[in-house]
């Protein structure tokens, strides 16, 4: 799975992906960029 790493400014792979439920009960996979290790999240199931 991808999602837009904002510090590369591309999409990246997701190191550590981890399904999570936002505050407003949607769904969203949050993990960490594969080449700089900042926290990335995309919104949507998995």
């Amino acid at each position: 799975m991808q999602a837009y790493c904002m510090k590369c400014r591309a999409k990246k792979e997701i190191k550590d992906p981890r399904r999570i439920t936002m505050k407003n009960g949607r769904p969203a996979t949050q993990g960490l960029c594969s080449t700089c290790r900042t926290k990335v999240f995309r919104i949507g199931k998995s």
